[in-house]
């Protein structure tokens, strides 16, 4: 008469352990998802994300010393955009000659990045600049671009930055005056190996 209830005391301790088996994952993952004050801190980008990323308008802006780009020149590659004010100075020329560099470092997918430099009218030397970036697209500051510059976060405040733009036009990253090109490389590559388009 008593075997009955001594079988089902010693499956009680196996039946709890399943149970705890089970719920304790998830109690854990409630707790870490909701509970005070634990989230991860590590990324792998050198770069600040911008969330959401920023659609950014298709407009033809006025080249520097002649005619416009075309209204979809943001798209189809990832691009590099560099936006400064006054005259393109010793910072100015080092962060144009990084982005140079990081995209020569891409090697065979260097053809999937453009670099965009928006500057005022006489900013620089054009034909030295030239000589240096004979890559790069010229664009003149002016209210043509206001629409675009209006949605580039901290543009105009403090140094400038360096701006990522994916292929489909939208804003997604940025680079403080001092990020690393190294950094700004290894998000490249790692961007150009998972991405399809562009």
């Amino acid at each position: 008469m008593n075997e009955p209830r001594v079988g089902r005391r010693s499956q009680r301790p196996i039946l709890i352990g399943l149970a705890l088996l089970f719920f304790a994952p998830l109690a854990l993952a409630f707790f870490l998802y909701y509970g005070p004050a634990w989230h991860p801190v590590g990324h792998v980008n050198a770069g600040d994300l911008i969330v959401p990323a920023r659609p950014l308008p298709e407009q033809s802006l006025p080249l520097m010393e002649s005619g416009q780009t075309d209204p979809k020149f943001l798209k189809g590659k990832w691009t590099f955009l560099y936006v400064t004010t006054g005259p393109c100075g010793a910072q100015c020329l080092g962060r144009l000659y990084d982005t140079r560099q990081v995209r020569l470092a891409l090697d065979r997918d260097m053809q999937r990045v453009q670099r965009v430099f928006v500057g005022d009218a006489g900013c620089c030397e054009l034909k030295s600049l030239r000589e240096q970036h004979p890559d790069l697209i010229e664009i003149r500051g002016s209210a043509q671009a206001a629409p675009l510059l209006a949605l580039l976060p901290a543009a105009g405040a403090g140094a400038p930055r360096v701006y990522l733009i994916d292929p489909l036009g939208n804003l997604m990253m940025s680079y403080a005056a001092d990020a690393k090109p190294k950094g700004m490389l290894e998000d490249m590559k790692r961007l150009l190996r998972l991405s399809s388009i562009g």
